[in-house]
């Protein structure tokens, strides 16, 4: 995995604050390694007064879902755009 963005760290020490455990933090910084991530995760996590950790932990997998969602989209524009210049040469 890659090193934890500032926006990361900022997650761990909310985490922290709001009372869960250090490696339970650990684990969601991890996993949550870039500003886009993290800060989704902040403004879930400051929308409510505390959070079961399961709870955190689905939206911990909801964001990931999102963000393999617009990596994808991003890949098959590309290919899309690849392949119409590849007709567009064709003609």
């Amino acid at each position: 995995m890659k090193p934890r963005t500032e926006k990361s760290m900022e997650l761990y020490q909310l985490l922290i604050q709001k009372g869960y455990p250090e490696a339970f933090a650990e684990q969601i910084t991890l996993n949550l390694n870039t500003d886009f991530t993290a800060q989704r995760m902040i403004g879930y996590i400051l929308h409510y007064e505390h959070l079961p950790m399961e709870e955190v932990v689905d939206e911990m997998l909801a964001i990931l879902t999102d963000r393999n969602r617009i990596m994808q989209k991003k890949e098959t524009e590309n290919a899309n755009a690849a392949y119409n210049a590849y007709l567009n040469r064709r003609r």
